[in-house]
């Protein structure tokens, strides 16, 4: 995969509790977070950005305080809709 070289302010860093050596996967891991968050790509394409297995990306999201799946009201009302249809 192709890389870019990124500068940041050091405190910036140490604010966020990324001093270390997996400094750019920790990044890396961030960036596709919030990519997420945003719904700017889906969960699955969050992970495979940042070179993680999707099982870890899951705990990673999850323990930054966002859901892994998204199931909204929409998709309950759907759900139950198709299953109305099935019932005999």
């Amino acid at each position: 995969m192709e890389t870019v070289n990124v500068e940041l302010p050091s405190a910036l860093l140490r604010a966020a509790n990324l001093e270390g050596s997996n400094l750019s996967q920790e990044a890396a891991r961030l960036l596709a977070l919030e990519l997420y968050r945003e719904d700017k790509v889906s969960l699955g394409r969050a992970a495979e950005l940042c070179e993680t297995p999707l099982a870890a990306f899951m705990d990673f999201v999850a323990k930054h305080g966002v859901p892994p799946l998204r199931y909204s009201f929409e998709d309950l009302d759907e759900e139950r809709r198709s299953t109305d249809r099935i019932e005999v």
